[in-house]
């Protein structure tokens, strides 16, 4: 079922154990935000072994500048399946890229960046994944040891909560569809909230996840997540876990370690101090999602 190329990402011969990666999906259009973030992950973050960025083939040129000992480029041609293709988009008049194949409906980028967050798991040793997205910046010290407690990874999770900034349509859309792929009822008997940034996912789970998947509908794992269109991995990962793993290797945990901007005007340079002023004492970096135009350079000089 999982019909992928011969793996070119070097491997270790064992998985190792209570081990952490940061992992970074991104695109050309968020190079310079991942740049700062990147930047202040070397400042401030410790403990991981690795920081994955996860691109596009066409972009993976430009990132390459960002590596170093401890941070590799990986091209999303290793990870997803050979059938999906990502060309120049005709509609957006070849400006953007959207992503082909015979078995789905054409894909955008953010569809592409979830599928990547999930297949990374099957080609890295760390034990626990957390995922950090390109348009975050931390301000604080995190040791990412937080995330393992006992030999459980820590899944985050606020009880009984719609998204922080979340359309309320969207995330009953993205239940019942992760209801679907999971063979699960389409509405779980209780309502979580699953989704944040600065998270972490145990990699044996995820696989397990995928293997779930195409077991249950007898096809691979992008084809079955892809034919619902409207998806949220992190309610597909959440739901998981809670209802058919019954928890088992996590904790729950509704701390957020980052003070996220979801929607809004774009933040001057007094809107991003009255975000930092507001992060609670647990949060260590802020995330202002790059749709909304805020500029990067008053960002940077909020770091310092």
């Amino acid at each position: 079922m999982n019909d992928m190329a011969p793996d070119p990402i070097p491997q270790q011969t064992r998985y190792q154990t209570e081990t952490a990666a940061l992992v970074t999906p991104s695109y050309a259009g968020d190079f310079e935000r991942c740049r700062l973030l990147c930047e202040t992950v070397d400042r401030f973050v410790t403990g991981a072994t690795k920081h994955y960025l996860l691109v596009a083939g066409h972009d993976v040129a430009r990132f390459r500048a960002l590596e170093s000992a401890n941070r590799i480029v990986i091209d999303e041609r290793d990870l997803l399946p050979p059938w999906l293709h990502g060309v120049r988009d005709p509609l957006s008049l070849f400006r953007r890229h959207v992503w082909l194949s015979t078995r789905t409906a054409p894909l955008r980028g953010w569809h592409v960046q979830q599928l990547r967050r999930i297949a990374i798991a099957e080609k890295v040793p760390e034990a626990a994944l957390v995922y950090c997205d390109s348009d975050v910046a931390f301000l604080k010290p995190l040791d990412v040891s937080v995330f393992w407690r006992n030999g459980a990874v820590r899944l985050y999770r606020r009880d009984g909560a719609l998204p922080v900034g979340g359309p309320v349509g969207n995330h009953a859309e993205w239940l019942v569809n992760a209801g679907h792929v999971l063979s699960l009822p389409p509405q779980p008997a209780h309502l979580h909230d699953y989704i944040s940034t600065v998270i972490a996912w145990r990699r044996e789970t995820v696989i397990s996840m995928m293997r779930h998947i195409e077991e249950h509908h007898h096809r691979h794992w992008v084809e079955v997540i892809a034919s619902r269109r409207r998806f949220s991995e992190c309610i597909l990962y959440g739901r998981y876990v809670d209802e058919v793993l019954e928890g088992r290797g996590h904790f729950h945990d509704a701390t957020q370690f980052c003070r996220v901007y979801w929607f809004g005007p774009p933040l001057d340079a007094d809107g991003l101090r009255r975000l930092v002023e507001e992060m609670e004492p647990a949060q260590v970096a802020i995330g202002v999602q790059s749709f909304m135009g805020t500029d990067l350079d008053a960002v940077r000089r909020l770091v310092g």
